[in-house]
């Protein structure tokens, strides 16, 4: 998982792929508590996954690369 581990708080630092997916978005560095509250409130966020698979983060992914 190398290139992925430090992404997370050091809590989380060890768990796999699974887990981290699994994780709350505030497992991720720099996103508090309270950004992570107001991802769910906005857009129904509670998971890494779910942020991974939220359609219009994956929207905003295509246009970014296509515009490259």
């Amino acid at each position: 998982m190398a290139g992925i581990a430090d992404k997370f708080d050091k809590a989380y630092e060890d768990k796999s792929v699974e887990e981290l997916a699994k994780a709350p978005v505030a497992a991720l560095q720099g996103i508090s508590d309270a950004k992570a509250a107001l991802l769910t409130e906005a857009l129904g966020v509670k998971t890494v996954g779910d942020l991974g698979t939220n359609k219009y983060f994956l929207w905003a992914q295509a246009v970014a690369k296509l515009a490259e």
